[in-house]
């Protein structure tokens, strides 16, 4: 008696292990087949994300180009602006020279004016006294 139930066990056993491989056979084949149906909607799906990536990428270039086109423009005005700042510094600076010569040729054009009439009462005192 005790070597039936032993039996039974071991064909319970093989009972269960032949069902799990047709259950895991069964699983694999509905995998497959779910896979399989799925395929040009997976495609589909992989062009979608491929055009998008594409779209992202083209939107990056151009901002990399705006942003490009705007440092230059920066860099230009800049460049402009101290292009005028230096012109308008060196025209100062020659007005300010200009100035300096002015006044110096006034003070040695005085100082000759005033040795000429320092000159002139000398020689008229001299004239007088003579």
């Amino acid at each position: 008696m005790e070597h039936s139930v032993k039996n039974k066990k071991e064909n319970d056993l093989a009972d269960r292990r032949k069902a799990a491989t047709e259950s895991k056979a069964a699983l694999l084949q509905a995998h497959r087949a779910a896979m399989e149906a799925a395929e040009p909607t997976r495609l589909a799906r992989e062009e979608e994300r491929l055009a998008v990536a594409k779209a992202r990428e083209e939107r990056r270039a151009e901002r990399e180009r705006v942003k490009l086109e705007e440092q230059e423009r920066v860099a230009a005005e800049a460049a402009r602006q101290q292009a005028a700042a230096d012109a308008a510094a060196g025209a100062e600076a020659r007005a300010r020279q200009k100035v300096q010569d002015d006044m110096i040729s006034r003070v040695v054009r005085d100082e000759a004016t005033r040795k000429a009439e320092r000159d002139r009462r000398y020689a008229n005192r001299k004239a007088r006294k003579a």
